[in-house]
């Protein structure tokens, strides 16, 4: 089943529903929380027309991400000194969606290391993440026509524990030295510590993840830094699909419609404390 048959079913679920609940049976339901069924129902309707006009090749416009567009840099210029590329996709498990991120990313960092026949090194500190890294590095090296210059070792396992994983990985930068080290995933207390070092060796360094306690550590050591949902709509940005690229489009539209609805509850509120209007905003919110 492709998108388009998965939409318009969902859009007949969702009809049939929606007067299923407010005509037939209602009293089977809490009248309280139709605000929040009728929400559910609009935001993923949103969803869906805009997934819809992607893969229908409309154009959805996407602001340009400065740190995606210098990996390609940082790749060539690993090339042209003839040093590694270094990926870190994190510390944590496949269970957390910014290490799911990064392996995608991952995927499009590869195809340009086998473009360039440039080393890749992926140190992993999850048995699950190796798995997943090595097959998103095979599928990228065999799309690009180079699948002799793929070997499992590129994507190898360190350690389970937090700062045995941070030394581990400064000691291959130190050994190495990289020409460029992207750290992409889930990072916590050893951010600074990879990205330091990182900087020590005179390698470009272009970070991604939704840590918002970490975030500074990389902007203030790394080149680049993709922050919380650049990082997310990284996928959509680099792979091109129609359906990440509506869904992203659909989730900004969602937070300008949230947006909107915030100030004209602020503006209703206001009116009814000053006696303006009987009807209060709350009421109708506030789920009972």
């Amino acid at each position: 089943m492709n998108y388009r048959d998965l939409i318009y079913k969902t859009r007949a679920f969702s009809l049939a529903f929606l007067i299923f609940i407010l005509i037939i049976q209602s009293s089977y339901f809490i009248d309280e929380r139709r605000v929040m069924l009728m929400a559910i129902l609009g935001f993923g309707a949103l969803l869906l027309f805009f997934i819809e006009k992607a893969q229908r090749g409309e154009e959805i416009f996407l602001r340009s991400i400065p740190g995606l567009k210098a990996v390609e840099e940082a790749v060539g210029r690993s090339t042209e000194m003839g040093k590694p590329v270094l990926y870190v996709p994190g510390i944590q498990d496949m269970d957390q969606v910014e290490t799911v991120a990064g392996v995608i990313v991952l995927g499009h960092v590869s195809k340009m290391t086998a473009r360039y026949e440039t080393t890749l090194n992926v140190p992993v500190s999850r048995a699950i993440v190796m798995k997943a890294a090595r097959e998103a590095c095979k599928e990228s090296y065999l799309m690009e026509g180079r699948p002799d210059m793929f070997h499992d070792d590129m994507v190898h396992y360190l350690t389970d524990e937090q700062f045995a994983y941070a030394a581990g990985v400064n000691g291959i930068m130190v050994r190495e030295k990289p020409a460029a080290c992207l750290y992409m995933g889930k990072f916590y207390a050893e951010s600074l510590l990879l990205a330091e070092t990182g900087n020590s060796i005179g390698a470009i360094q272009i970070a991604g993840t939704a840590s918002q306690a970490q975030i500074p550590f990389f902007v203030t050591a790394c080149d680049y830094t993709l922050i919380g949902e650049e990082f997310f709509a990284a996928s959509a940005y680099l792979s091109e699909k129609p359906e990440l690229i509506g869904g992203v489009k659909g989730q900004d539209m969602i937070k300008v419609f949230i947006i909107g609805l915030i100030l004209f509850g602020v503006v209703l509120r206001l009116m009814n404390d000053l006696g303006i209007i009987g009807f209060n905003i709350l009421d109708f919110l506030i789920v009972k």
